[in-house]
């Protein structure tokens, strides 16, 4: 029997990121994927799958609406070859995982593929695909094993024509009319994907705006710049019913009058959320928790209910980021190392890939509300900058949030071209606790999309933005 230092189960970007750094550190390490490929959700049906179709679909977009205006002609009509979308995308995922592979080599990773299972707390059954299993003893035991998409307990997912992001991420054709159940990160991005190819798309949120987590602000701008891309959203309302008749789903849902009302489409994407993974684990054998929410139980350590086993990522609380992950794989490694390292929650961002892109770190007006802090306000729109319009990237704005009193920065919120880049500057000067005039002062190049935080820092400080 092979023994380690560490064993991780689950190779996303939470579970191979702490691999790479328990290696680092010494530790003589293994790693455990079900799956024939590494990566987990992200890196095969999640986040760099589905940002190769929205770059592929923006491309087309681009070429259809806005390449005549930039003085480029294209002889013949523009055709979408969906298959050959879908080709690249997985050519992009093929390659990103095989980086994984390199990855787990040039470290001395011993990677098993198979079911990672729980004898007891330093013991792992791993069962394989071709019926057999083997056993692996450990000092530690990291548990990574993500997240899945969340249904409604009345929805059949045939995953045909009622689907989950999972199949989204490789449709044979572009749906005629896309319904989704769901207006959070995840649904609108792949919504925009087939919005631009073609499709009608019909939103059905149960929360009263779309992205319900993020600051009210960017939730309003956002659904303007969607509707004004041609979406349907329909918030508050609560979906009863969904039905394929053929090739035609009916969704029923009741609006916040309490009136039903039936959408029709030949494609249902249900985005709800995604749930905790924990099945076939064997968490109990190893004393492990797992509360209510289907949640591994950690302290502020990540450490479990078992002193020597840790869990990271979606299957434990707090946000299902994968940056997220990877900082808590690199914190139990270091942990494990006998180093003091620290995670600041509150200064994780949080994106939405859409276009224009959305990203946030910090708090939202919202929460300074409900918790009685006293802030200020400084908001700066992109159509201000020469940057914006000479990409023609108009909507949105940038808001910083700082304390009325210290000017200390508390939350920043973009919507805009690049919000997702724009935000690093934000989480850079907030982890150093920055004020809004710290920022107000420093040089930013010009012309870039990064002067409307400066704009907006000098809102905030002294309500004296320059450029409106």
């Amino acid at each position: 029997m092979k023994s380690y230092d560490v064993a991780i189960i689950g190779s996303g970007p939470g579970g191979y990121v702490a691999a790479i750094r328990c290696a680092q550190l010494g530790m003589k390490t293994a790693i455990i994927e079900k799956y024939a490929t590494l990566g987990g959700t992200c890196l095969n049906v999640g986040c760099i799958p589905s940002k190769a179709l929205l770059d592929s679909s923006h491309h087309y977009e681009d070429a259809v609406k806005h390449f005549e205006e930039h003085g480029i002609k294209i002889p013949g009509e523009i055709k979408v070859n969906l298959k050959k979308m879908i080709a690249r995308k997985q050519a992009v995922v093929d390659q990103t995982t095989g980086g994984i592979d390199f990855l787990m080599k040039k470290n001395k990773i011993d990677v098993y593929e198979g079911l990672g299972s729980f004898k007891d707390a330093t013991h792992i059954n791993i069962a394989k695909g071709d019926g057999s299993s083997e056993e692996i003893e450990t000092k530690n035991i990291i548990i990574a094993t993500g997240s899945k998409p969340s249904n409604l307990p009345f929805i059949k997912l045939d995953k045909d024509r009622i689907i989950t992001s999972t199949e989204a991420l490789k449709l044979k054709e572009i749906p005629k009319h896309l319904i989704v159940i769901g207006g959070g990160v995840i649904g609108l991005e792949l919504g925009q994907v087939y919005k631009r190819l073609g499709s009608e798309v019909t939103v059905v949120e149960f929360m009263d705006r779309i992205i319900p987590t993020m600051d009210a602000g960017l939730s309003k701008e956002l659904n303007k710049v969607l509707k004004k891309q041609k979406f349907k959203i329909n918030a508050s309302h609560k979906v009863t019913s969904v039905k394929r008749i053929g090739e035609e789903v009916i969704v029923k849902a009741n609006n916040k009058k309490g009136v039903e009302v039936e959408f029709k489409g030949d494609y249902c994407l249900v985005s709800v959320g995604r749930h905790p993974y924990t099945d076939g684990l064997n968490t109990e054998a190893a004393g492990v928790k797992i509360d209510e929410r289907g949640q591994v139980e950690v302290n502020d350590h990540l450490q479990t209910s078992a002193s020597n086993i840790y869990a990271i990522g979606d299957v434990i609380k707090g946000a299902m980021l994968a940056h997220k992950a990877e900082e808590e794989g690199v914190f139990v490694a270091e942990t494990l190392a006998g180093q003091k390292p620290h995670i600041d929650y509150n200064l994780i961002p949080g994106v939405v890939y859409t276009w224009p892109e959305v990203a946030t770190v910090g708090k939202t007006e919202e929460q300074l509300k409900e918790t009685g802090v006293e802030y200020k306000v400084g908001q700066f729109p992109m159509r201000a900058l020469g940057r914006s319009r000479a990409s023609m990237d108009l909507d949105g704005f940038v808001k910083i949030l700082a304390d009325k009193t210290t000017d200390e920065i508390l939350g920043v919120h973009i919507i805009g071209a690049r919000a997702a880049d724009m935000i690093a500057e934000a989480v850079v000067a907030m982890e150093y606790r920055a004020s809004a005039e710290d920022i107000s002062r420093m040089s930013h190049a010009h012309p870039t999309f990064t002067e409307a935080i400066k704009e907006a820092a000098l809102a905030a400080t002294e309500n004296r933005p320059l450029h409106i």
